[in-house]
């Protein structure tokens, strides 16, 4: 299996802690953290050609993989 970059542990590294509490105490930051893995391994297949798709569904991926990494990052400042 090889290794999915962009992961929330790589992208947060000292977050780590509050990322799992945040995912078992808030139903909210679980449903983003969630979403987030799933659309980066959408992007991770596309990039890898496992699953090619068209270069602006790969784009629009990489834009809410962005949007929902930044509200992310956004609960866990306020955390």
């Amino acid at each position: 299996m090889s290794h999915t970059p962009h992961e929330l542990a790589e992208e947060f590294p000292r977050e780590a802690e509050k990322i799992h509490r945040l995912k078992t105490s808030d139903a909210h930051f679980a449903r983003l953290s969630d979403e987030y893995h799933e659309v980066n391994r959408r992007v991770h297949r596309a990039e890898t050609n496992l699953e090619p798709m068209e270069e602006l569904a790969e784009v629009d991926l990489r834009k809410r993989r962005s949007h929902l990494k930044d509200e992310i990052a956004r609960l866990l400042a306020s955390a």
